[in-house]
């Protein structure tokens, strides 16, 4: 397999998942208040919503990607 292929599988798989799930979330801690030995830590939930047109976006230049991978080859 060659770098176009394997490109354009990660951006179809990629693009199917942020389509699936719709984006994605994590938590941070940060520190809010520090007073000597005192720490006051808050952990943030921040979430990061995928836009549908990127996911659809990503597999269809996945797949123009992958066809062009396989017609390069010739």
């Amino acid at each position: 397999m060659n770098a176009a292929r394997i490109t354009g599988i990660v951006l179809i798989v990629l693009g199917l998942a942020g389509f699936m799930t719709g984006g994605f979330s994590f938590t941070k801690e940060t520190t809010k208040a520090e007073i000597g030995p005192l720490q006051l830590k808050v952990q943030e939930k921040e979430s990061v919503n995928v836009p549908q047109w990127l996911s659809i976006g990503a597999m269809v230049l996945g797949g123009v990607v992958l066809v062009m991978g396989f017609r390069g080859k010739r």
